[in-house]
């Protein structure tokens, strides 16, 4: 998908809707911008609850392996181990 804009007052760049759409950027996201050579590149900086829900998932973990690891660093907190 390609679409031409214009650079406005401050050099603002306004994504087009169906490119922001399509990546799912909203107001107020980041975006990462890459210069390579004469090129721009702009990325969604995605955060953690977007990569949770959304993101590559690189491991398994069931939720009682979740569960005994949350209650044993529970312990150690309360305990003042490490």
């Amino acid at each position: 998908m390609t679409t031409v804009t214009r650079v406005g007052k401050k050099r603002t760049l306004v994504i087009p809707k169906k490119i922001a759409e399509k990546l799912g950027i909203r107001e107020g996201d980041r975006v990462r911008i890459t210069l390579l050579e004469d090129k721009i590149v702009l990325e969604p900086e995605r955060d953690a609850v977007w990569l949770s829900l959304h993101g590559k998932k690189i491991a398994k973990i069931s939720l009682e392996e979740l569960e005994s690891e949350s209650v044993e660093e529970q312990r150690k907190y309360i305990e003042g181990v490490d």
